[in-house]
């Protein structure tokens, strides 16, 4: 949950308005239930008492000693300082050592013949026992307190567990802690979401108490205690809010639309030169169903690259078609509204000619909508969809328009959904006279849980399946920093996969005709971009190679620009080297594609922008250049790219990272398997849980802090089983108050847009 109403006190009015505005500033914190709901990234564990003699070596101990000596000594040509302090508990001695800004302190607050209570993990340096950097609490001089009084502080600081929240510039963690403790108080007030029934039979402690023990815990009993409710939280308020969507959704009206005998889709299937997969059929009985109903569908297509996913799509918008209904599809880009508009205009064949001379009996006519197209082409293509001439319209953001009206519209397709805002899908949904069916297709395989999550509102159907004749894709890491001649052979692989009349990729994470550019077309996935020239530094074959990860970093990401251009001169010279990025214009990059579907193009060197819905079957290879700039499931839908056709894929995986990096351990999962879903698995423990949820397509905050969605699949399980449950019994909510604050709490304007794809 954001917050709970009750604790929608300003933190201003508790906390002072400068504290109050670094926590709204940098840390999203507004209210006294945020700040309660900010919970401890880890906690610190402080040893029991020990004495000196019986210190245990690499454990966390606290000990009660006298300062026997204290001295700074320097080191490193005197550009270094470190303070030095031996303690004495008559049982043994201890050296507690602090370094650079941080030895000031200490050295004023323990002078020889002080006490002090000190925390830290033991370790050996020289063959003595030290404490680096430890926490500690003076005590004063020997005979200067009370035995009560040191009895009390040592209850208040050996065997405690520190809270660690996560800080920011201006606000560490021990200011949080203060922070907390004056909000704490009010987690008494905290209304419990969780109605009483299922909270007693799943035994979780009340919501205050939650809280109090997840930021004040006395032991790791605690914390589990205080975690498991918490989580339970999360998962079940945010189940709530997709059932009570799906409920709604099932109560708006919609038309049929059956599949009708001799129709097109009977026309289509008839001149198909191949049999559906077993996963196509299946999939598509449970869209024809969900079509078939008079309330609009909501269904999540995921299948691996290259799964036949356009092809299910296709039938579906024929049937509507067939029931006298207009199909639209969205893509996130020009050109892969293209590739789609052209691949399934192949496809239909004279079916796609409905109307028009020599266009089949039973056509439609399918139209293409962007927004570079020229004005009398667009004004046909308007004029189609309003008449119903046109039965079916692939087109970009430019369907979106208010100026594009639809004579019947029953069914929208949206391809990677990912890269649409809410905003841009429910306006085209907007344009039907009655809700239109709604089919959501993405490449990028989900996750189970995340499916329940991120996608809870949608059912789902999965292509797992690969349909006959699709190659396997080999893949490999090329170190080209520890191994200059993998890169020159991968040159060559590139060279003997033309020889044999195929065609190849190489894509570059940056354009670099401009010096703005750098990151923009790869997502970075662990390497950080860069924004140089695309000029600067400048290899045979490679700009700059770093001579260590860190160098590696620092360079600029390599370029399409550059990278077209030294192998054009260098390791590819004499093949048709063709150039394909964002910044080209619409009609010119039409061309670049056309040439190279035909055939007429050997290797292009390209951006992102083939990452989604190209297909070139002929193409068998791919090299990613600085592949560690991109992340994992990004890496396996540019492979997908390769081994379309007959013949046998090959991505090569460049990186300049050394062998021990993060980076290199990721790009050898990507190479160790073609499982997608594996691959998001990867990807998705590597991220926050925030970027899962799809924060930049919404600009909310997420609700999960303390929900882990890969790790916590039974709770989440759980929780919607529960949901479904409660939404059925009472949709509104009337019985359930405390939860309706909490939903409301969550649903505010900018999570309530997130959710609403439907």
């Amino acid at each position: 949950m954001d917050r709970v109403s009750a604790l929608d006190e300003p933190l201003k009015k508790t906390l002072g308005p400068a504290t109050a505005k670094v926590m709204a500033e940098q840390l999203d914190l507004h209210t006294v239930g945020d700040l309660l709901h900010h919970y401890p990234r880890r906690y610190e564990e402080r040893g029991q008492l020990t004495t000196l003699a019986d210190l245990p070596l690499d454990e966390d101990v606290t000990v009660v000693a006298q300062v026997a000596d204290s001295r700074i000594l320097t080191f490193n040509h005197g550009r270094g300082q470190r303070l030095e302090i031996t303690l004495t508990d008559g049982s043994g001695r201890l050296q507690l050592v602090f370094f650079g800004r941080g030895i000031h302190k200490p050295h004023k607050e323990l002078p020889p013949g002080s006490r002090g209570m000190f925390a830290g993990k033991v370790s050996v340096f020289n063959r003595r026992l030290q404490l680096a950097h430890p926490t500690y609490v003076p005590l004063g001089r020997e005979g200067g307190e009370s035995v009560e009084d040191t009895a009390s502080a040592v209850d208040g600081f050996a065997g405690k567990l520190i809270p660690i929240y996560p800080a920011c510039k201006g606000l560490e963690s021990w200011k949080i802690t203060k922070a907390v403790d004056a909000v704490l108080p009010r987690a008494a007030e905290a209304a419990d979401p969780l109605p009483p029934a299922l909270r007693e039979g799943r035994g979780f402690v009340p919501l205050p108490e939650a809280l109090y023990k997840v930021h004040r815990p006395e032991t790791k009993a605690d914390i589990e205690d205080a975690r498991q409710r918490l989580k339970w939280d999360e998962a079940f308020v945010l189940q709530v809010a997709l059932a009570r969507r799906r409920y709604a959704d099932a109560q708006l009206p919609a038309v049929a639309r059956r599949p009708v005998a001799d129709g097109v889709l009977d026309a289509f299937d008839a001149k198909l030169p191949f049999t559906l997969t077993d996963g196509q059929r299946k999939v598509t009985a449970e869209i024809f169903a969900d079509l078939a109903t008079e309330h609009p569908m909501h269904r999540l297509l995921q299948g691996e690259v290259g799964s036949g996913k356009t092809l299910v799509a296709l039938r579906a918008m024929l049937t509507v078609v067939d029931a006298g209904g207009q199909a639209a599809m969205l893509a996130p880009t020009e050109v892969l509204a293209q590739q789609h508009h052209r691949s399934v205009t192949e496809m239909m064949g004279e079916l796609a000619q409905g109307g028009m001379l020599g266009g089949a009996e039973h056509g439609t006519k399918v139209v293409l909508l962007t927004g570079s197209m020229g004005a009398a082409a667009r004004r046909q293509a308007l004029l189609d969809l309003v008449t119903g001439e046109a039965g079916i319209v692939i087109g970009t953001h430019a369907l979106i328009e208010d100026k594009v009206r639809f004579h019947d519209l029953g069914l929208v397709v949206v391809d990677e959904q990912h890269r649409f805002g809410v905003e841009q899908r429910d306006a085209l949904r907007s344009k039907g006279k009655q809700p239109p069916h709604l089919l959501v297709m993405t490449a990028t395989p989900i996750p189970r849980t995340v499916a329940m999550t991120v996608f809870g509102d949608l059912e789902t159907s999965v292509l797992d399946q690969l349909p006959a004749g699709r190659s396997p894709i080999a893949s490999h890491v090329v170190p080209a920093q520890d191994k200059p001649h993998f890169l020159a052979r991968a040159w060559e692989r590139v060279r003997e996969e033309v020889g044999k009349g195929h065609q190849a990729y190489v894509v570059c994470p940056r354009i670099g005709d401009d010096d703005d550019d750098a990151g923009k077309n790869g997502k970075s996935g662990g390497g950080k971009s860069g924004g140089e020239k695309s000029g600067s530094g400048k290899g045979k074959q490679r700009s700059a190679p770093g001579k260590d990860a860190e160098d590696a970093e620092k360079r600029p990401p390599l370029a399409v620009v550059e990278v077209a251009e030294q192998l054009t001169r260098g390791p590819l010279a004499g093949l048709r080297i063709e150039v394909l990025h964002g910044r080209m214009q619409p009609d010119d990059k039409d061309a670049v594609m056309r040439r190279f579907a035909a055939g007429e193009v050997d290797v292009l060197v390209a951006t992102t922008v083939i990452e989604v819905g190209v297909n070139v079957p002929n193409a068998t290879a791919m090299v990613i250049m600085d592949a560690d700039r991109f992340g994992v499931s990004q890496l396996h839908q540019l492979r997908g790219r390769v081994g379309r056709g007959s013949a046998p894929g090959l991505c090569l995986l460049v990186t300049d990272m050394p062998e021990a990096s993060p980076a290199r351990a990721r790009l050898g999962a990507v190479a160790a398997t073609l499982d997608g879903f594996e691959l998001s698995r990867i990807d998705l423990e590597q991220r926050r849980e925030g970027d899962v949820l799809g924060q930049a397509q919404s600009g909310a905050r997420s609700s999960l802090r303390m929900l882990a969605v890969i790790e916590d699949e039974e709770v989440i399980a759980a929780a919607r089983e529960e949901a479904v449950a409660v939404v059925a019994r009472d949709p509104e909510l009337a019985g359930s108050p405390e939860l309706r604050t909490a939903l409301d709490a969550l649903l505010d304007t900018e999570r309530e847009q997130y959710l609403d794809k439907g």
